[in-house]
């Protein structure tokens, strides 16, 4: 829908298998009311039904009607009843309402159509039109090893911040008040990853419960803003830009985690709302009895094999960047969009599209690179371009501090995961190294739960992982022993210090440097309350960690030999030096017995040139052990910059000489700069 000069619009709609369609505008306003007014495209050219449709005014809302066969078992669900979302809407407004009209079927006969008209009880379309003053505003193109994501959710992060303005917590406005964003500066945030803001709805099921979707994963709407994050009805596309252009200002980054896998209509038994009365049959992938095929565990999947799905998905994408100033997306189940007739094809449609598109290969690419379905793990497995969700980083980091392995595994991960993205193409910056994300646990239930507590999602507590690889280190949750508060505190600065220092992209998650917790709940999709919300009412040892996690960032931002552009090679650069990476044992002598599950120390020698060297000791026991230095031709002497065994990080030795042993309490980390 285009709206032109006179006041007119030329709306069109692809709908091959469609016998007609309407558009409706409705006049009138919320506060008296509104009357449909309908329209039939008159037009048709190669199943785009258009027409010139006149006074339809910016601010206006809209929907279509599309009349065709009702034949389920054919892909056909096409019910003129139910009033259905432009597919193309920058703007929608309007809650999901639980009612049976929702619904192209009869809620007592799924067989058969439903008559209700759903106008009153679902989203409509806006005509929309936005003149923002972007001053002077420019893609930030930041290199992929100066970055640091923090993962982050709209409304959560500042839903409880005090030195936001009450009208504006929760919204795109306030994650660019001033406070926040020089919080984000502080702990050296280069980019924000924001859970979904496509305009989503709530599921059927959550809105039975009386409970509601908070993370947002159920998408209607691919070009709107969402609604619930602006300061008033119809402000979400201003605010939206002023949020990245803020941003841009102070020089973060604005990744969108985006959900073209599926939408918000589901299965068989879910709402119609847009895609399933306009285009069914094509739109979503179905077998053979018109049954949705789910490779993303939500009712349906978007057949992104199919031209004119896909073509949507790359109209979104380009509109994000180019209309939205978005700088890279993550792709929510990416391996479901890269399924062509069946299986994942890594040189389908959708990956070679993007791979060539002189937009879209320009941004940050992030892969969540499985899905549900068979052969739906692909991690080490997207072409170039393409930066991956590591699980295997995240899986090898939290089971070795909490003991349950070896050295094996850490090693590869800390030095940039070579084992999985040793490919032609790629780099460490193919690896998005993670501890915590907004799926699991946070990081302080990491070292308080060894079980999750999901009782509030009112599941009986089936829903959420079990695979969580955590340690409560003695007692399940909150605790008033010392002993294991420290240890706890302890812990968690190994991890936070495990991902500043590790080869790759780090991503932090949000809140994680301020000790919060979500009660042991690690799924916490439905709760919009103080479960998922940041708490900023802090004490002094949560600023204690966020003072931590700025020095980290620091040393990584100023430490080149943390951020090498290629793996590193295990060989010398110049005659007579060091090799660029070595491993150490206790005993100074490097690692040759990789596989015993009894080590539990290990020393990561960086040397990516002569100019600068770097030792970093990871000490997971649970008992102090003696670790000798290494001597030439790796270094003469060590300055320490960083030790997890105080609460700020900053050691209390001066200098060391090689040869020197040290003594590494149980469970941390020591980091030196190496002195020739």
């Amino acid at each position: 829908m285009t709206p032109r000069d006179d006041g007119s619009a030329k709306v069109s709609l692809w709908a091959p298998h469609a016998d007609f369609v309407e558009f409706c505008i409705l006049r009138g306003s919320e506060t008296h009311g509104f009357v449909e007014e309908r329209h039939s495209l008159t037009h048709r050219v190669q199943n785009v039904h258009y027409d010139i449709i006149p006074n339809v005014p910016v601010g206006s809302r809209y929907g279509f009607r599309v009349h065709g066969p009702w034949d389920p078992h054919k892909g056909m669900r096409f019910n003129p009843n139910k009033f259905l979302v432009d597919p193309y809407a920058k703007l929608l407004v309007g809650e999901l309402i639980n009612d049976p009209a929702i619904f192209d079927y009869d809620v007592n006969d799924p067989h058969t159509m439903s008559t209700l008209d759903s106008i009153d009880f679902v989203p409509h379309s806006v005509v929309s039109s936005s003149s923002f003053d972007w001053q002077g505003d420019r893609p930030l193109e930041r290199p992929w090893n100066e970055t640091v994501i923090y993962e982050t959710h709209v409304k959560g992060f500042t839903k409880l911040h005090p030195s936001v303005l009450e009208t504006e917590r929760g919204t795109f406005r306030g994650l660019a008040t001033p406070e926040v964003l020089e919080h984000l500066k502080h702990i050296g945030v280069t980019a924000v990853e924001l859970l979904p803001v496509h305009h989503y709805v709530d599921e059927v099921h959550l809105m039975e419960t009386g409970l509601t979707n908070y993370w947002g994963y159920n998408t209607l709407g691919f070009f709107a803003p969402h609604s619930g994050y602006s300061v008033s009805e119809g402000s979400q596309i201003d605010d939206f830009k002023y949020m990245v252009r803020e941003l841009h200002k102070v020089g973060i980054e604005v990744i969108l985690d985006v959900v073209y896998n599926h939408t918000a209509e589901g299965g068989l038994d879910g709402p119609s709302l847009s895609f399933k009365g306009i285009n069914n049959k094509d739109f979503y992938r179905l077998n053979e009895d018109g049954n949705y095929i789910d490779f993303a565990g939500c009712g349906n999947t978007i057949n992104a094999a199919k031209p004119q799905a896909l073509q949507l998905i790359m109209d979104s994408l380009r509109y994000w960047v180019t209309e939205m100033h978005v700088d890279g997306f993550r792709f929510d189940l990416a391996a479901a969009l890269a399924r062509s007739f069946y299986d994942v094809d890594m040189l389908g449609n959708f990956l070679t599209t993007i791979q060539q598109d002189p937009i879209l290969r320009r941004v940050k690419l992030i892969a969540e690179p499985w899905d549900i379905g068979p052969g739906g793990y692909q991690v080490g497995s997207f072409p170039p371009l393409w930066s991956e969700w590591n699980d295997k980083y995240r899986d090898d980091v939290r089971d070795f501090w909490r003991g349950e392995s070896g050295i094996a595994g850490i090693g590869w991960r800390l030095s940039g995961s070579q084992d999985v993205y040793g490919g032609d193409g790629t780099d460490p910056y193919t690896s998005i190294n993670f501890v915590t994300a907004h799926d699991g646990f946070t990081l302080r239930d990491l070292v308080s739960f060894n079980h999750k507590h999901n009782e509030a999602n009112l599941e009986e507590n089936r829903d959420g992982t079990d695979n969580n690889r955590s340690y409560n280190y003695g007692v399940e949750g909150e605790t008033t022993d010392p002993q294991i508060i420290e240890t706890r505190s302890r812990q968690i600065r190994n991890f936070l210090a495990t991902l500043f220092l590790s080869g790759g992209v780090p991503m932090l998650m949000a809140g994680d440097e301020l000790h919060r917790t979500q009660q042991g709940n690690n799924n916490s999709y439905c709760q919009d309350n103080p479960i998922s919300w940041i708490n900023w009412d802090l004490q002094q040892e949560d600023w204690d960690l966020v003072d931590f996690t700025a020095t980290l960032a620091h040393i990584r931002a100023t430490h080149p030999a943390l951020r090498p552009l290629g793996f590193f090679t295990g060989n010398p650069h110049f005659d007579n030096g060091p090799k660029d990476l070595a491993w150490f044992a206790p005993n100074a002598h490097e690692i040759e017995h990789w596989h015993s599950e009894s080590h539990s120390t290990i020393g990561m020698f960086l040397t990516p040139d002569p100019s600068e060297s770097l030792y970093a000791i990871f000490h997971a026991g649970a008992e102090s052990v003696s670790v000798t230095l290494p001597g030439a031709p790796y270094a003469q002497r060590y300055t320490p910059i960083l030790d997890t065994n105080a609460i700020n990080g900053v050691p209390t030795g001066e200098q060391h000489n090689a040869g020197d042993s040290i003594t590494m309490p149980p469970r941390s980390t020591y980091v030196m700069r190496a002195h020739t």
